[in-house]
């Protein structure tokens, strides 16, 4: 069988024996989320044609508008993941607190938490621009048996055991790590199978893009000004490609594949930054260094953060290493 003839399932078995703690609980984790994928695929592609855009006229915890697809989402990845019992416990980006599972006779065997952002971008919905998920998953830190806590949630990054994104793009990918290297899947939507595509992603030795909101441009850090400046200087490689989306999963999907560097820092308005550190910036980071890359609030290792609250922001700068550090040079001379 070739590399591209292999199927996700396929693949997740193949790899077991690479964890750890292989006891058969994560591939079947990572199998749910796959399910739970294609189903909200389905309805990201049918959206133009049934009452599922626009918002739901309620606000997340984050303050910010949900859409219906956000909801339908986070509705839909809850659901597979509480019914097949195989987690204790989920966070999701769109739910006030995180959510307890209980077991068989109220006692829950189950070794694993899953924390995600069911619909990341989903504000481009309506314009037809690609959306996705993007999903992290930890041991939990707590006895066996007992009751998740917030504990087992507010762990640092370098914990994850597995992180990924699904992609609903032109063509829909999922995209994830169990630590060893970074592999992408692609739908054939005629048979509801993923396939290897994309085997062992690498960032390119170099990278010429650059991709972060220059509409906040007055309200940023003046490290953060200086380099865009100098990715815009017409000196040796330069000047670098402006390439923004707005959503998260696409811009660090094409720069991981193109090389390139995105940038969400803190603004003047914002001074957390804006993206959540345990949905968006940890398992983005956890993918970026197994890809080869690099991710930092501008002074630190993401992976290092040890969160204190689930829906804390920071700012995060996240691709090609020489790239990421070079912007870290930027803020530590005008710290």
């Amino acid at each position: 069988m070739t590399q591209q003839n292999k199927t996700l399932g396929e693949f997740i078995i193949n790899k077991q024996s690479e964890f750890k703690y292989s006891s058969g609980e994560l591939t079947r984790l990572i199998n749910s989320i796959r399910l739970a994928g294609k189903i909200v695929n389905h309805e990201v592609n049918k959206a133009g044609l049934v009452d599922i855009l626009g918002t739901a006229g309620e606000e997340n915890i984050q303050g910010e508008d949900q859409q219906k697809l956000d909801v339908y989402a986070n509705e839909v990845f809850i659901k597979n993941l509480v019914n097949r019992e195989i987690v204790c416990g989920i966070a999701s980006e769109e739910e006030d607190d995180f959510i307890a599972i209980q077991g068989n006779n109220k006692k829950n065997e189950n070794k694993y938490v899953v924390l995600m952002d069911p619909l990341d971008g989903s504000s481009n919905i309506d314009v037809n621009v690609s959306v996705g998920t993007i999903f992290s998953i930890y041991r939990r830190i707590t006895p066996v048996g007992t009751p998740v806590t917030i504990e087992d949630f507010l762990q640092p990054g370098k914990n994850q055991v597995a992180a990924g994104y699904i992609v609903y793009g032109t063509s829909t990918m999922i995209v994830y790590s169990t630590g060893h290297g970074v592999n992408g899947f692609t739908l054939n939507p005629a048979i509801g199978t993923y396939y290897l595509s994309h085997p062992n992603m690498q960032f390119p030795d170099k990278g010429f893009i650059y991709s972060v909101n220059e509409g906040n441009y007055v309200h940023f850090p003046k490290g953060v000004k200086e380099y865009i400046k100098y990715c815009q200087e017409e000196e040796d490689d330069r000047p670098y490609t402006s390439r923004y989306i707005g959503s998260l999963v696409s811009d660090f999907h094409r720069n991981m594949i193109k090389g390139g560097i995105y940038f969400y820092p803190s603004t003047s308005k914002s001074p957390n930054g804006k993206l959540r550190l345990l949905y968006e910036c940890n398992p983005m980071a956890f993918l970026a260094e197994r890809a080869g890359g690099k991710a930092s609030d501008g002074f630190n290792r993401i992976l290092d953060i040890k969160p204190t609250e689930l829906h804390q922001r920071v700012p995060f700068f996240c691709g090609n290493k020489d790239m990421v550090e070079t912007l870290e040079s930027f803020m530590k001379k005008n710290e």
